[in-house]
């Protein structure tokens, strides 16, 4: 389960990954981001470990190279929503 600041803030921002939207309401928001299996990290430490674990070369990039990769959503609370596209 993802807390309300998470679900509406990608309802908000989620055309930033994709160019229509993908839901509508925070019902299915919340929806979406458990079905792609998105996670709430810490820091950005913990973003480029998910990207790791998922086979994503981060080798050379920034960290504000990784916090502009669409899948990196920097929520205003410090954490960070990671969504799988």
């Amino acid at each position: 389960m993802f807390d309300k600041d998470v679900v509406n803030f990608f309802l908000d921002n989620q055309s930033r990954l994709f160019d229509e939207d993908v839901a509508s309401t925070p019902e299915e928001a919340q929806d979406f981001l458990e079905d792609s299996m998105a996670e709430v990290v810490d820091s950005i430490d913990e973003v480029i470990e998910y990207f790791d674990e998922m086979g994503v070369d981060t080798d050379g990039m920034s960290e504000d190279e990784i916090e502009q990769q669409a899948e990196v959503f920097a929520l205003p609370d410090g954490r960070y929503l990671v969504v799988s596209s």
